[in-house]
């Protein structure tokens, strides 16, 4: 049995504008179109999810997409922090990357990130990607926001 569908809000930790573009355009490809947040580096992205500076209004996302490959703070950094986090560490975290080295994957698992995706060089395969990733928060995994308390 399906369950139901809702909104998912989704974090984009990403510095790459062009690929920041494509992961959107491929989240709200689908119907229903996700809440869609982005920020530039792993810094901001702490910032964001403890709801720090300019970010008091954040809210929790669903889902994170995060790249490794990243200025001030690395994704792997990133990852660290969030996992180590009781606040924080039942937030799912998908590796989105352009990295297919296997130190990278298995630094990620080790940090416990829910998936790793390396991102496809062309259109159609990056946006099946993405796609597939959204299909299935949305539609299979069960979320810690899905339940009634």
């Amino acid at each position: 049995m399906a369950k139901t569908e809702r909104v998912l809000d989704v974090l984009i930790v990403d510095d790459d504008d062009a690929d920041t573009l494509m992961i959107e355009e491929a989240l709200m490809a689908a119907s229903p179109a996700p809440e869609v947040h982005r920020v530039a580096d792993g810094s901001e992205a702490i910032e964001y999810l403890r709801r720090r500076g300019r970010y008091t209004e954040a809210r929790r996302p669903d889902l994170i997409l995060l790249d490794l490959n990243m200025p001030r703070m690395s994704g792997h950094e990133v990852l660290a922090e969030v996992k180590g986090d009781d606040q924080l560490k039942s937030i799912p975290v998908v590796v989105l990357t352009t990295s297919t080295a296997l130190p990278d994957i298995t630094a990620s698992y080790t940090r416990h990130a829910n998936a790793f995706v390396t991102k496809p060089m062309d259109l159609d395969g990056f946006e099946a990607a993405v796609g597939k990733i959204k299909k299935f928060y949305n539609e299979t995994a069960v979320l810690p926001g899905d339940t009634e308390s």
